[in-house]
């Protein structure tokens, strides 16, 4: 008698169960993994610097991109096809496309705003339906319901900065706007004295920045500090503005406000040569220059300018989308600690605001422009000049540059401050004093003529 071997099914199904898991998990690996290296691929290379909605956009698409592969591959690769990622998939790279062929503007974004926290909170629980139902394996705990757990804090985030937005204000507590080329800007002057003088604001910045030193030399002097255009309170300007057309504004705004001249100039950080183009632009209204830790037009002969530009130029275009997402309320309340309370929470309502951190997106890109142009400045002649340098976080090449911006003129000094970080000068009363000490001193020596 003899005996027939049957094929043990059960350890072919086991065999086969196995292998197929194993590629569900690496095909939800390899998925996600594809949309984050999508996403930075297209937002930091393809779009690196660009518009909001250009990343917004690329953004969508990626995230798309992720759930397409993952319904291709589980259905090729697998025997756990997940077929609920594809709706998602698919909606999310035409909303990307659409975003990047409209270029919807600031206003119809922050709109939006009410919208899409509710479509991608019905975006994740589709999918942790879709994968609770259809994916048994490890990777659904592992890998799928993390990133979900990302989206869903996305969502939270932006809800919460859209219903922020809406139900706080952020009123100037004084000055007033005029109309100047055809848009409006915000100046608050205090205190009286001639010269006048006028701050600039740094990159980032905003006339709150200044409270400590505008309470300070207001006692001496009338001061003015305003907001550029498309930033703070004033109005957006028409298109992008370079050292030239910021002068040209500046020139108006002090006219129609009955600012008479010449001025003492003052500038923070880019404002110092934001400054010098309107010194070189308009040189019979300028009394004196005072430079805080102040930017140099051969910022790109330091030797690590050019890789921190490139750089932050990528980074600085993230920033209004992940505004969107709350993340900027978030970090921005740790900020400006040091500024009167009022000052504070005026200077964090604009950090964390999706509106001007894409003005300052599009000021950053503009400052090789800016630079140039500031190159025009060869002398102050015997005009007073004050450059007060911080000693703290300095980059290679920053006290050698401030050493040169002093040799601008034969009536100067130079000092640099012990302990001061570069927002400190501004920021912290303390420090802010030695900035406003040395505007004092631009002043007097202006008013007397002495050196």
């Amino acid at each position: 008698m003899t005996a027939t071997a049957v094929p043990s099914t059960t350890n072919s199904a086991a065999t086969v169960d196995r292998t197929a898991r194993g590629h569900l998990g690496l095909a939800v690996l390899g998925s996600i993994a594809t949309g984050l290296v999508l996403g930075l691929l297209l937002v930091l290379t393809v779009f690196a610097g660009a518009a909001e909605h250009q990343i917004t956009g690329a953004a969508l698409v990626a995230l798309g991109s992720g759930f397409i592969l993952l319904a291709a591959a589980s259905r090729h690769l697998t025997e756990q096809p997940q077929r609920w990622a594809f709706p998602p998939g698919a909606a999310s790279i035409v909303l990307g496309v659409a975003v990047l062929a409209l270029a919807p503007g600031a206003r119809v974004l922050g709109l939006a705003g009410w919208m899409w926290p509710i479509l991608l909170l019905a975006l994740v629980a589709w999918s942790f339906r879709g994968a609770r139902r259809s994916l048994h394996n490890w990777s659904r705990r592992a890998l799928v319901y993390p990133a979900l757990l990302v989206l869903l804090l996305i969502a939270v985030g932006g809800a919460f900065q859209t219903i922020g937005a809406a139900t706080s204000s952020n009123a100037a507590p004084g000055g007033h706007t005029y109309l100047v080329n055809g848009h409006r800007l915000y100046m608050h002057c205090v205190g009286t004295g001639a010269p006048t003088v006028v701050l600039f604001n740094g990159l980032g910045e905003r006339t709150p920045s200044w409270a400590w030193v505008q309470r300070t030399v207001s006692s001496t002097s009338r001061v003015c500090a305003f907001d550029r255009a498309g930033e703070g309170w004033s109005g957006a300007a028409s298109g992008g503005q370079d050292g030239h057309q910021l002068a040209s504004d500046l020139h108006q705004l002090l006219r129609v406000a009955h600012v008479p001249g010449p001025y003492v100039l003052a500038g923070h950080s880019v404002g110092g040569v934001y400054e010098l183009a309107y010194a070189a632009q308009y040189p019979q209204e300028i009394a004196g220059i005072a430079l805080i830790d102040s930017a140099t037009p051969y910022q790109f002969d330091l030797p690590d300018y050019p890789s921190f530009y490139s750089m932050w130029r990528r980074g600085s275009a993230l920033l209004p989308t992940l505004a969107r997402a709350g993340l900027a309320r978030l970090t921005s309340g740790t900020s400006f600690a040091t500024l009167p309370s009022e000052a504070r929470r005026e200077a964090r309502a604009f950090a964390s605001s999706p509106r001007e951190l894409r003005a300052d997106r599009v000021e950053f890109a503009e400052l090789p422009t800016v630079f140039e142009q500031a190159k025009r400045l060869k002398s102050l002649d015997g005009k007073p000049l004050a450059v007060v340098t911080a000693d703290l976080g300095a980059q290679r090449g920053w006290f050698a540059a401030q050493e040169k911006l002093a040799r601008l003129s034969r009536n100067s000094s130079q000092r640099t401050v012990v302990g001061a970080t570069h927002s400190a000068l501004l920021e912290d009363k303390g420090f802010a004093w030695f900035t406003s000490r040395a505007i004092t001193q631009v002043v007097q020596l202006a008013r007397s003529g002495r050196r």
